[in-house]
């Protein structure tokens, strides 16, 4: 597992990600979608405005797919790649993308949580490939700090310059 200091998220990834949430939401016609990482950052949010204490949703969602974990291995499953609570009103879909990043789909009753789950599958895919690129970046020797720096030598010479 890659914690979130190792790897960093360039503007550019920030946008596609969105995209990708975004374009979920609205061929599922689920709510909200949340992209949380293991450690339990909230990394990037599409849809409705939050109710709830967005911090607080990431560090339960990662400890709430890390319980899961244990909980497959007890029972003989590698793991659990995607979980879903129903509530009588609410309900959410959770999925694994990469042992690195948890999908959360918060939705109501103008979805069907098999609407949302065929259309997680394709998105967890797209995202799996945006994710593998972020990570092969910053195990390249300079490169982890690459977006984060990007563009700064430019604007220090517009600071400084004549």
């Amino acid at each position: 597992m890659t914690g979130a200091a190792t790897w960093s998220l360039g503007e550019g990834d920030y946008v596609r990600l969105t995209e990708h949430l975004q374009d979920l939401l609205r061929e599922s016609n689920a709510r909200c979608a949340l992209l949380v990482d293991r450690t339990g950052q909230l990394l990037a949010n599409a849809g409705e405005e939050l109710q709830f204490d967005p911090t607080a949703f990431a560090s339960l969602t990662a400890a709430d797919f890390s319980a899961n974990d244990q909980l497959a291995k007890m029972i003989g499953e590698p793991e659990f790649a995607s979980l879903f609570h129903q509530g009588e009103k609410e309900s959410m879909y959770l999925a694994d993308i990469g042992r690195r990043v948890i999908l959360v789909v918060l939705f109501d009753q103008r979805t069907t949580v098999g609407l949302v789950r065929l259309r997680v599958k394709q998105t967890v895919g797209d995202l799996a490939r945006l994710f593998d690129e972020v990570f092969k970046r910053a195990t390249q020797p300079g490169q982890a700090r690459r977006p984060l720096l990007e563009g700064a030598d430019d604007e220090i010479d517009k600071l400084f310059g004549d």
